[in-house]
C-alpha cells in the first residue's frame, strides 16, 4: 500500500468475524477475562502488558515507517529512555549529534551518565567525524536530521553504513521530519524514535512516544521493559493518536508548502539575518534534503537582527502564531529556544551550538499561508 493508504488503514482493518467496527474501539478495560487460569484471552490479560488500541496503533506506526514492529510508549522521553535502558550497559558509549533535542541531553547527561554511560557529541554533517568518534565500547549512535533547532542534515544511509561496520546500532530520531517526509529504516538506520505528540498526533492534544524497528531481538527487549517500567499510554491517547495520524500525509502536504512560503519571506526580511529551512536554495545541505526526504516538512529556525529585546518584541506582537514550546500540530507555533525549549542546557553550551539569544524557531502550521504571513508582517511592526 502507499504511504496514503496505510495511514488510513493500517492497524484498523474491519474484523468482520466481530462487530465489524471501521474505527478501532476505545478499551478502557484494565484486566482481561479468561476461561483457562493459564491461558489469556486473546493474548490480553492487563493493559500495562496490552491493550486492544494499543496494539491497533502501533501496528499503523509500523506501517509508517516500513518497520516490522513499533511501540507505544506514553511520551517521546518514555520512548528513548525505555530503548536506551534496554540495549546499553554500564561502561557503553553513545555518539550522538550535538545539535540535540535539549530534553534528550538531558536524559543523557543528568541520568544515564549516573549509570555509567558516556557520551560524545560531534556534528554528524560530515560523516568522517561519526567515523572518528567510534570506540569499541560504541554501542548507539543517536541522530536526528533535520536537528533541533539549527535544521543541520545528517547522511543516514552513510552514518548507518559506518555505523554497522563498527557493530552499533543507529537511533534517529525522526519527529522533525515525520514518517512523510523521511523513512530512516529504508536509509539504513537500526531503530526510529518518535514523539507522536507532534506530527503524527498533530493536532496537540495528546502526549506519546514510539519506537520503531525490524529487529526481533531488540524488538523483544524493548517490548520487555515497555511492560517492565509501565510507560504506556491510556487507551484514549492510543485513540487520539490514531485519529490524528489518518491525516499525516495530508498534513504534511501542506506544513511544508506553508514554511516553504514562510522560509522564503523571512529570507527577504531586513529584521532576519539568516534562515534554516532545507527547502530553501541557500541551505547548504539542499540536495541531501532532496535525496532523502519526500518534502522539507514544517520546521524552521531564523536569527532575527537585534538578539534578545528584538526576540521578545517580535513574538508578542504575532497574534495567528501561538508563542509556545512544542511543535508539528495544525496550529503555527512560534518560540525563543534559549528560553524555552532549550533552557535546560548550560548556557556556554547554548553559546557552542550556535543557540543564541537572536533565535528563533518556528513550526509552522496548515492555516492560510496568506494570515502567516500577514502575522509575520505583525510581528515586525
Amino acid at each position: 500500500m502507499k504511504f496514503g493508504t496505510k495511514a488510513v488503514h493500517s492497524g484498523e482493518e474491519p474484523d468482520l468475524s466481530g462487530s465489524g467496527d471501521v474505527v478501532q474501539p476505545i478499551h478502557l478495560s484494565s484486566t482481561f477475562a479468561r476461561r483457562k487460569s493459564d491461558v489469556p484471552s486473546r493474548g490480553y490479560e492487563y493493559s500495562r502488558t496490552g491493550n486492544p488500541t494499543r496494539l491497533a496503533l502501533e501496528k499503523r506506526l509500523a506501517g509508517l515507517e516500513g518497520a516490522k514492529h513499533a511501540l507505544a510508549f506514553s511520551s517521546g522521553m518514555a520512548a528513548e529512555t525505555t530503548l536506551l535502558l534496554s540495549v546499553l550497559n554500564k561502561g557503553d558509549h553513545v555518539v550522538a549529534e550535538k545539535d540535540l533535542y535539549g530534553g534528550t541531553v538531558r536524559l543523557f547527561e543528568k541520568t544515564l551518565r549516573r549509570f555509567g554511560v558516556t557520551f560524545t557529541y560531534i556534528d554528524t554533517r560530515n560523516p568522517e567525524n561519526v567515523s572518528s568518534a567510534l570506540r569499541k565500547a560504541t554501542k548507539v549512535i543517536w541522530l536526528e536530521s533535520p536537528t533541533n533547532p539549527l535544521m543541520h542534515l545528517c547522511d543516514l544511509k552513510e552514518a548507518s553504513k559506518i555505523a554497522k561496520e563498527r557493530g552499533a546500532m543507529t537511533v534517529v530520531d525522526n519527529t522533525f521530519a515525520s514518517p512523510y517526509v523521511q523513512n530512516p529504516l529504508e536509509l539504513g538506520a537500526d531503530v526510529v524514535v518518535h514523539s507522536t505528540t507532534k506530527y503524527i498526533g498533530g493536532h496537540s492534544d495528546v502526549v506519546g512516544g514510539a519506537v520503531m524497528l525490524s529487529s526481533d531481538g531488540t524488538f523483544d527487549d524493548v517490548k520487555f521493559n515497555q511492560n517492565a517500567l509501565g510507560a504506556v499510554p491510556s487507551p484514549f491517547d492510543c485513540f487520539l493518536v490514531l485519529r490524528g495520524s489518518k491525516t499525516l500525509h495530508l498534513r504534511m502536504q501542506r506544513h511544508s508548502e506553508n514554511a516553504q512560503a514562510v522560509a522564503e519571506f523571512l529570507e527577504k526580511n531586513g529584521s532576519i539575518a539568516k534562515v534554516y529551512y532545507p527547502g530553501l536554495k541557500s541551505h547548504p545541505q539542499r540536495a541531501l534534503a532532496r535525496r532523502q526526504m519526500r518534502a522539507p516538512g514544517g520546521m524552521l529556525s531564523a536569527r532575527i537582527r537585534g538578539g534578545l529585546p528584538a526576540a521578545k518584541r517580535f513574538l508578542g506582537r504575532l497574534r495567528v502564531f501561538s508563542v509556545a514550546e512544542s511543535l508539528g500540530g495544525v496550529e503555527s507555533l512560534a518560540e525563543h529556544p534559549a528560553t524555552m525549549t532549550h533552557a535546560s542546557l548550560p548556557a556556554e553550551r547554548r553559546e557552542a551550538l550556535g543557540i543564541g539569544d537572536d533565535l528563533l524557531r518556528f513550526s509552522v502550521g496548515i492555516e492560510d499561508k496568506e494570515d502567516l504571513l500577514e502575522d509575520l508582517r505583525r510581528g515586525f511592526g
